[in-house]
């Protein structure tokens, strides 16, 4: 999610965000037959998918007969900006594939619009290009990082189609409109795994999400609703602590966003000083440190949280921690 931007943003902020009218192309009629594209492909080459159901859910049969509100989930902060892919000042070491792989279960990823040209951020659609290449994966600036949400999107449902006793969160910093956002999740696939979740309603159980195929839980931080399965995050669905700290001595379990009573909890877990580093990984992701952290929140949110969101997943004990807060 955020950071101060105080190194980028300084640097950078006249290219990162374009205001003015996007250049002019060859296409100047803004219907869909118009529309410019790149070549790349505009749909997630998919192979065949896995139609078992295996006796456990993300790993365990203990969770299968708890509600997902119930069960608490390893994601990363920022999951598209990683080191493996040359982002700059990134929050992880690995891509979404490795992140998958490695047994992460729910992703924070930021969506912004960028210039297929000149890879730069674009303040809204722009009519000239198609929506699966204008709208990207980018922190802040894409010229720290970009890349389709698309092919962001296409790991995850491959991921999906070859686990099917799989289930994936994604909490989406949206600087982008809903419809577009929709396009794109169609075009991947992952739509068609999404669960919508009635307001009020009690959540289904880990079982109840596999044996329905609706593997996929998502959330905007603005906007949502439409479609339904694109869930308002902090608008009656998720409460979270703050995020900006730069020692373990600062972390609060106090209410940042949503409202107490919301039925899934977010703990923001990482340090920034005032950017993301590997070296503070170790400090922030020890067990100890973890432990302490997720019983702290529990005690005072009355109840354990569903997200536990750190940097550099990959350093530390993000995955013991997580098992200790579920009694594994």
């Amino acid at each position: 999610m955020r950071w101060s931007l105080a190194l980028a943003s300084l640097a950078l902020c006249a290219a990162c965000s374009k205001t003015d009218t996007p250049p002019a192309t060859e296409a100047t009629d803004a219907s869909p037959a118009a529309t410019r594209s790149t070549g790349l492909p505009a749909t997630c080459a998919r192979g065949a998918k896995r139609t078992d159901k295996p006796p456990t859910c993300n790993g365990s049969a203990a969770l299968c007969a708890r509600t997902y509100d119930r069960v608490v989930v390893p994601m990363t902060h920022n999951a598209m900006s990683n080191r493996d892919d040359g982002w700059g000042i990134p929050n992880q070491t690995h891509g979404l594939a490795k992140q998958l792989d490695d047994g992460v279960r729910g992703m924070m990823l930021d969506l912004h619009y960028a210039d297929p040209d000149t890879h730069i951020n674009a303040s809204s659609h722009i009519p000239a290009w198609s929506t699966v290449d204008q709208v990207h994966l980018c922190h802040g600036t894409c010229l720290l990082g970009r890349a389709r949400l698309l092919d962001g999107l296409c790991t995850v449902t491959r991921f999906l189609d070859e686990h099917p006793g799989e289930v994936v969160s994604i909490i989406f910093e949206n600087h982008v409109s809903d419809a577009d956002t929709a396009e794109v999740l169609e075009a991947s696939g992952l739509a068609s795994y999404a669960y919508t979740h009635a307001p009020g309603a009690p959540w289904p159980t880990l079982r109840e999400l596999i044996d329905q195929e609706r593997r996929a839980v998502l959330f905007v931080e603005t906007g949502g609703g439409s479609p339904a399965y694109l869930h308002p995050a902090f608008r009656g669905n998720v409460r979270d602590t703050p995020y900006t700290f730069a020692s373990v001595g600062d972390f609060s379990c106090r209410l940042n966003r949503g409202a107490a009573g919301d039925p899934l909890f977010l703990i923001n877990h990482w340090l920034s000083r005032p950017v993301p580093d590997v070296a503070y990984a170790p400090e922030a992701n020890a067990k100890a440190v973890l432990d302490k952290r997720i019983a702290d929140c529990t005690a005072e949110a009355g109840r354990p949280p569903t997200f536990v969101g750190v940097d550099f997943y990959d350093v530390g004990d993000l995955f013991s921690a997580v098992r200790t807060a579920n009694g594994l």
